[in-house]
């Protein structure tokens, strides 16, 4: 299934990432409206923190894997590997110093990258799928 998400065409790549971003954008307001109504909005505007950064997490990584594929390195994978670890950390960082400043934003940036990860693995599966049955593989 993995091999799938290679031959995924360039334009249905971009419709998942437009399709990610926009349903984070609106489970994000979701998030604000029934946090808000429960009485905690501060768990709401965390997960929009955390829908926010694994979007722009998203977007730095097709930047680092574009700039990887156009490097005439030998090895392409060590910047990769790096630029990985220094995003994950920064992310890290964020969420948990989020948490310990206060613990509903916190734990709500920590759900938000959850969900948008969630949503993200849903939204490519989606597109392999319909790539498999397009070339008429096994459905």
């Amino acid at each position: 299934m993995l091999e799938n998400l290679l031959d995924l065409p360039l334009p249905e790549i971009a419709h998942v990432v437009r399709r990610a971003a926009l349903l984070a954008v609106f489970l994000g307001i979701a998030a604000v409206a029934v946090s808000a109504f429960v009485g905690n909005v501060l768990f709401g505007l965390g997960c929009c923190i955390g829908l926010g950064l694994g979007l722009v997490n998203f977007r730095m990584v097709t930047i680092a894997v574009a700039r990887a594929s156009r490097s005439k390195r030998a090895n392409r994978r060590r910047p990769l590997a790096a630029s990985t670890l220094g995003r994950l950390g920064m992310v890290s960082a964020v969420a948990i110093i989020l948490l310990l400043v206060e613990a509903p934003l916190g734990f709500g940036t920590l759900v938000g990258l959850a969900v948008f990860e969630f949503v993200l693995l849903a939204n490519v599966t989606v597109a392999m799928l319909r790539a498999t049955k397009a070339v008429g593989g096994p459905s």
